[in-house]
């Protein structure tokens, strides 16, 4: 059984909540769990310590005996310094698109031009 730590939706239309749960990577997103471990307000502000709640002693338990976390959990279980950041590689979809790529190309050329005209004056 591959055990994963995930986030489970809760709440109204537009107006998510969620849990973060242990649970069955085979389940449905928010069927069975095994433990709930916490709660996630995307709604609330990023200053805000009710944004995410973690037992932070499960989180720790559970990540010890294999369980795997999602991106997103993974990103809070990083920020209460339970696993190391992990750095997350997308090299070409964050990329601009070749017309963008141009016209900062340009931009560049055009910035670097009123700079030595700038200079020269």
């Amino acid at each position: 059984m591959s055990v994963k730590i995930r986030l489970t939706r809760l709440g109204a239309k537009k107006s998510p909540v969620y849990r973060i749960v242990v649970a069955n990577s085979r389940n449905a997103r928010d069927g069975a769990y095994i433990e709930k471990i916490g709660t996630y307000n995307p709604l609330a502000a990023k200053d805000d310590p009710s944004r995410v709640v973690l037992n932070t002693e499960r989180a720790q338990y559970w990540v010890g005996v294999g369980a795997q976390p999602t991106d997103r959990v993974a990103r809070f279980l990083a920020a209460a310094g339970i696993i190391a950041k992990v750095d997350r590689s997308n090299p070409t979809k964050g990329k601009p698109k070749a017309k963008a790529q141009e016209r900062m190309k340009e931009a560049a050329a055009a910035a670097a031009a009123a700079e030595a005209a700038a200079a020269e004056a």
